[in-house]
């Protein structure tokens, strides 16, 4: 569970965007990450009990900084109004394998897993998995402990084709999933589960439900197009 005290900073530092304020309030930023990273470790060991892949990661190396990095947008605000983590066998620098992700921002947390966007040759064998093995991916996304909480992959704008990739057929069976460009399942956090005592329980049960994605993507990335 995270600390009242954290969700207050973050609800804060959306209405005080600015490095002033930030610098005025640099002690509650340093109680409020040091909070996230206790919670990190938590999630993380609760994953490595069923996810070897991440057992040697500590949670510093998978928590993004909170500074924005501004060169090439047009918001300025110098501070990430959420706290966020990534967990994957590579830390949160690893983009090219699937892993899970927890997103904690006051009235819009969430969790994920999946891999976002992959690059050409990691899209091209995910695809080829798909096409193969389709039945496996079925049987991981209709199981109902998953099917109950993240529903099916994310359709969200700019993640799906409007034509059957180079290579496949309109009439191939899993051409909606073939179509997609990015692999990503969710769902929400509600903010009263943010300062449950049973948050992690809650988090590591859900994630467990998801590994089978996150391990059908991985061992399509971990072999040879």
């Amino acid at each position: 569970m995270l600390q009242a005290s954290t969700i207050q900073f973050l609800q804060q530092l959306k209405l005080n965007n600015n490095k002033p304020w930030f610098d005025e309030h640099r002690k509650q930023y340093e109680a409020a990450r040091a909070d996230f990273i206790h919670l990190s470790s938590e999630v993380l060991k609760g994953i490595a009990a069923f996810d070897a892949s991440v057992a040697h990661l500590e949670a510093k190396e998978c928590i993004f900084r909170i500074n924005r990095d501004v060169r090439f947008s047009k918001n300025k605000a110098p501070y990430k109004t959420n706290m966020a983590m990534y967990i994957s066998k590579g830390g949160k620098k690893a983009m090219d394998c699937a892993g899970y992700y927890i997103h904690i921002e006051p009235g819009q947390a969430f969790m994920a897993g999946g891999i976002w966007m992959p690059m050409a040759p990691e899209l091209k064998k995910i695809r080829q998995e798909i096409d193969y093995s389709f039945a496996d991916l079925k049987k991981v996304l209709k199981h109902k402990s998953f099917a109950s909480t993240f529903g099916d992959f994310e359709r969200g704008e700019g993640v799906v084709l409007s034509r059957p990739p180079k290579g496949y057929e309109a009439d191939n069976e899993a051409i909606e999933y073939l179509k997609l460009k990015s692999f990503i399942a969710s769902a929400p956090l509600p903010d009263k589960l943010l300062t449950d005592k049973n948050m992690v329980a809650t988090i590591v049960k859900q994630f467990k439900d998801l590994y089978p994605l996150v391990q059908f993507i991985n061992q399509a990335l971990d072999t040879d197009a």
